[in-house]
C-alpha cells in the first residue's frame, strides 16, 4: 500500500451514534482503515503522508440527506439546485451522501424515470448519491418495475396522498404498491397529507378572496396530516409492510405514529429543519415574504415544536431530512402573487441541516451522539447505506467531516452556496461550523475552502431497510 493513499486525522473528538472517544483515525484508498486512541503507541504507528490536526474537533461521519429534491420539476419550473451546485452546498454543510427522488410520470414506466434522474446527476456530483423512487402511477407493470428496482439498489418508493392530478395515489393503489414492497423488502414512504379534502379548502379560501401565503398553512390542516397518518399506518398494517413517513410537521401526526410503534409496527417518522426551527409565523410575514416559507406539509404554529423535538428524543421520530427543494424568491416563489396555490411548494435547507442540529445540541434539545444518529446513522440504516454510511468505524467509507464546535456563524444567502436567492434561516446565529469535508477519503472542502470536483460523488445503490433486517 503506498503511502499515497493514506491520511490521518489527528487530536479530535470522534462522535458517532454510539460513541465518542478521544481518537486518530486511519484512512485507506478511501475507507477507514483502523481508529486508535490518540496518544496511544497504535495511534503513534498510524503513518500517512496527509495528515488532519482535528485538535479542538469533533471528527464525525459526514451527514446523509436522505430527502432531497434536486432540479425537480413543480408547477411549470424547476427546483433550482442542479445536482452539481446542489451537492456541492450539501458538501459545504457537512453532507457526504443526499438520497434524491426520481420521478414516475403518469403513463410512464419507472425505469424511463429513474433513466431520467440518473442522466441528470451522472458525472455531476460533488458527494455520493442514492435515489428514492417516486411511483405516481400504480398499474401491473408499475408493481413488477419495483421488484427489479429492489434488486439494483433502488428500495424505496414515495407515494402521495397529496397533490391530486399531479402525484396522488387512491388508497387502493397504496394498498397493491405495499403489498408489493411487503414481498420484495422495498420501504413505502409516505407523503400523508389528505389532499382531496386539502384541495376543498384551497378553493374555499381563494373564493374568500384569502390569497396570501398564510392561507398556505391554513388549509394544510393538521388534523389532515394526521388522518392521512393514520390511514397509511393500517393501510401498511393490512399490507404487512413497513412504513416511513415524510416531513412530519404536526403533533397530532407524531401521536399517530407513537401509538403504531407502541403497536410494535414497523413505522418510522422523518421530520425535517423547518419544522423544528420555523412556524407559521414566517409564513405571515408581510409583502409576500411568506412565500419564501411555502412547503408541504406547511409549517405549523410554534407549539408543534416541542412535540417533535421530544418525538426524537424518544425515537418516534428517528431522522431528520431537509426535502430540500428551493425555488428563487424572485421569478418562481412570485408565481403566486394572488394565488397561494400557485407558489412552488419548497425550502432551500441541504446546507444548514448539521448547523441547524448542532445548535439543537447547544440549546438541549438533543445529545451530541443523538445528533449524529438522526443525521448520518439512523438515515444511513433506513435506507439501506449503513456500515458504508453514517459512522466511523473500519471498513466504512471514509466520509468525515472535522467539525468546529466553537465557531461563530450567521446563517445568510449572502453566504450560502445553494442556489437560491434567499435563506430560510437568514440572519440566525448558530454556534458551531464545518472545517473541512472528506468524501471517500478526499478532501471537497479544506479549512473552509472548496477543494472537489464535480463528477467526484458516485451513484450508491442501496441494500433495503437496515431496522427490518
Amino acid at each position: 500500500m503506498s503511502s499515497s493513499s493514506r491520511t490521518v486525522v489527528r487530536g479530535g473528538l470522534v462522535v458517532t451514534a454510539a460513541d465518542e472517544v478521544r481518537a486518530d483515525v486511519l484512512i485507506e484508498d478511501g475507507r477507514i482503515a483502523a481508529l486508535a486512541a490518540t496518544g496511544t503507541p497504535a495511534a503513534e504507528a498510524f503513518t500517512a503522508d496527509r495528515v488532519l490536526d482535528a485538535t479542538g474537533k469533533y471528527v464525525i461521519p459526514g451527514g446523509v440527506d436522505a430527502h432531497t429534491h434536486m432540479e425537480m420539476p413543480f408547477g411549470g419550473t424547476f427546483a433550482a439546485d442542479t445536482f452539481e451546485t446542489g451537492t456541492r452546498a450539501a458538501a459545504w454543510g457537512g453532507t457526504t451522501t443526499i438520497v434524491d427522488f426520481a420521478i414516475q410520470s403518469k403513463g410512464g414506466s419507472l425505469r424511463a424515470g429513474l433513466d431520467a434522474w440518473h442522466a441528470k446527476a451522472e458525472g455531476n456530483c460533488a458527494i455520493d448519491y442514492g435515489f428514492h423512487m417516486i411511483v405516481s402511477d400504480v398499474h401491473e407493470e408499475t408493481l413488477k418495475e419495483m421488484d427489479l428496482l429492489v434488486g439494483e439498489g433502488v428500495t424505496s418508493f414515495k407515494q402521495f396522498m397529496a397533490y391530486p392530478g399531479v402525484f396522488y395515489s387512491d388508497d387502493g393503489q397504496i394498498l397493491r404498491a405495499m403489498q408489493r414492497a411487503a414481498d420484495n423488502g422495498g420501504l413505502i414512504m409516505m407523503h400523508a397529507e389528505n389532499g382531496i379534502a386539502i384541495d376543498v379548502l384551497v378553493q374555499q379560501a381563494l373564493a374568500r378572496g384569502e390569497t396570501d401565503p398564510r392561507f398556505h398553512g391554513e388549509v394544510r390542516k393538521a388534523l389532515l396530516e394526521a388522518e392521512a397518518t393514520h390511514r397509511a399506518i393500517r393501510l401498511a398494517q393490512v399490507a404487512g409492510a413497513p412504513l416511513y413517513v415524510v416531513h412530519v410537521s404536526a403533533v397530532e401526526a407524531v401521536a399517530e405514529l407513537a401509538r403504531a410503534r407502541d403497536e410494535g409496527l414497523p413505522v418510522f417518522g422523518e421530520t425535517c429543519p423547518q419544522y423544528l426551527f420555523l412556524s407559521t409565523d414566517n409564513l405571515a410575514e408581510p409583502d409576500f415574504e411568506g412565500a419564501k416559507y411555502v412547503c408541504s406539509t406547511p409549517l405549523r404554529p410554534r407549539e408543534h415544536q416541542a412535540a417533535l423535538w421530544r418525538g426524537l428524543r424518544t425515537d418516534d421520530l428517528q431522522v431528520v431530512s431537509t426535502d430540500h427543494c428551493p425555488f428563487c424568491f424572485t421569478g418562481q416563489k412570485e408565481r403566486g402573487r394572488g394565488d397561494f396555490s400557485k407558489i412552488p411548494n419548497g425550502l432551500p435547507g441541504v446546507e444548514n441541516r448539521m448547523d441547524l442540529l448542532h445548535q439543537a445540541v447547544v440549546d438541549g434539545h438533543i445529545s451530541r451522539r443523538r445528533w449524529i444518529e438522526i443525521a448520518c446513522a439512523a438515515p444511513a440504516r433506513m435506507f439501506g447505506l449503513y456500515g458504508r454510511k453514517g459512522t466511523i468505524a473500519p471498513g466504512a467509507d471514509a466520509d468525515i467531516v472535522l467539525y468546529d464546535p466553537d465557531a461563530d456563524q450567521v446563517v445568510s444567502a449572502a453566504t450560502h452556496h445553494m442556489n437560491v436567492d434567499y435563506s430560510a434561516y437568514e440572519g440566525r446565529r448558530i454556534t458551531g461550523r464545518v472545517d473541512t469535508v472528506l468524501s471517500r477519503g478526499e478532501p471537497v472542502i479544506t479549512e473552509r475552502e472548496y477543494t472537489g470536483r464535480k463528477g467526484h460523488g458516485v451513484y450508491t445503490p442501496r441494500s433495503t431497510c437496515q431496522y427490518l433486517n
